[in-house]
């Protein structure tokens, strides 16, 4: 484990012991991995007790990981063992997001993600060009799926360049 793991490691045990202090629990440290790829900066496997970091965007956004996604993804683990199954990021996560952790509720992160997201196509409607992942692209290929702008409600089609 390298530094930067063992610190965001040390971050975790801090906001499990936090949210024991504040909520009156008994949680235990989930076990974390670093192995994410990808646009996503962290996920909460929930009935694993679990915490799995992209290393990338973490070495790239070290103080919004100890800030932000860490009180994010373990507030997903508090919600599911107080309340079972419900919303993601519904009133039960944003209120142990605020009053627990004192962080504002963001449902998503705001990386630059260019270091870690994988090769584009261009596709196009009637109000826009629209960049879709190789694993959507692929889809639409297989004529699996068909996507459609969510302003002007047109399908999408693959632009001439990126054929």
């Amino acid at each position: 484990m390298n530094e930067l793991h063992y610190r965001l490691t040390q971050r975790v045990s801090e906001c499990i012991t936090l949210a024991n202090k504040k909520l009156g629990s008994d949680f235990a440290v989930p076990a974390i991995r670093f192995d994410i790829r990808g646009k996503t900066a962290g996920m909460a496997l929930l009935q694993r007790w679990q915490l799995r970091f992209n290393p990338v965007l973490l070495e790239e956004n070290i103080q919004a990981f100890f800030d932000e996604v860490v009180p994010h993804e373990i507030s997903h683990l508090i919600v599911y063992a107080r309340f079972g199954k419900v919303r993601p990021h519904g009133k039960e996560w944003q209120s142990v997001m605020s009053q627990v952790f004192g962080v504002a509720p963001k449902t998503t992160h705001s990386f630059d993600i260019s270091s870690v997201q994988g090769k584009t196509f261009t596709y196009q409607c009637a109000c826009d060009h629209i960049e879709l992942s190789v694993r959507r692209h692929n889809k639409v290929q297989r004529d699996q799926v068909q996507y459609v702008c969510r302003r002007c409600k047109q399908p999408l089609t693959l632009t001439s360049q990126s054929a």
